[in-house]
């Protein structure tokens, strides 16, 4: 089953509640809900950890870890889900992110030269700002309905095979009597 395949992978919860920096949240990492791994905690958690993946932003899991104790679901995939924009996978995901907001506010694509800086960065925030900004909103904001809605389906499915299975096994011991 998937659930006990993400379980396996997650880290600790004493070690999370450990970590510096979720240390600003004190109490609220006691709450039982956080560390839970259920269908609503799960599902709850790919919406939360994708969007927030795809907000550029510093000390993203932060962030996640705010949001995963406001809406309560769970706390350490919320905060590994962030990792999808890594240094490997941000440029392209960012670069798609811009294009899909150009694309939206019907910007001509900007070119960007053959070095680029942070003076080059400075200067173009004001061309670039606003369609990279939609474009990471609208992709985050898409990415954690359908994560969501995709969890939650699986979800459902897994336990139904699970149910059925359990039933043909009853049944067949029931048979062999």
């Amino acid at each position: 089953m998937a659930k006990n395949i993400i379980k396996k992978y997650l880290p600790d919860t004493e070690k999370i509640k450990q970590h510096p920096s979720l240390k600003i949240f004190g109490a609220l990492l006691h709450d039982n809900n956080l560390w839970h791994f259920n269908r609503r905690s799960a599902r709850g958690a790919f919406a939360v950890g994708l969007f927030v993946a795809l907000i550029p932003m510093p000390f993203q899991m932060v962030l996640a870890a705010a949001l995963a104790i406001l809406f309560r679901v769970n706390l350490p995939l919320s905060v590994a889900l962030v990792w999808v924009t890594n240094p490997l996978t941000m440029g392209p995901i960012f670069f798609i992110c811009y294009q899909l907001g150009a694309l939206i506010l019907g910007h001509p694509g900007h070119h960007v030269g053959a070095e680029v800086s942070l003076s080059w960065l400075i200067d173009s925030l004001d061309t670039i700002g606003k369609p990279f900004l939609l474009g990471c909103l609208v992709i985050g904001s898409t990415l954690s309905a359908l994560s969501y809605t995709l969890v939650d389906y699986f979800w459902c499915m897994s336990a139904k095979k699970a149910w059925q299975n359990r039933t043909k096994k009853r049944q067949s011991e029931t048979d062999s009597l």
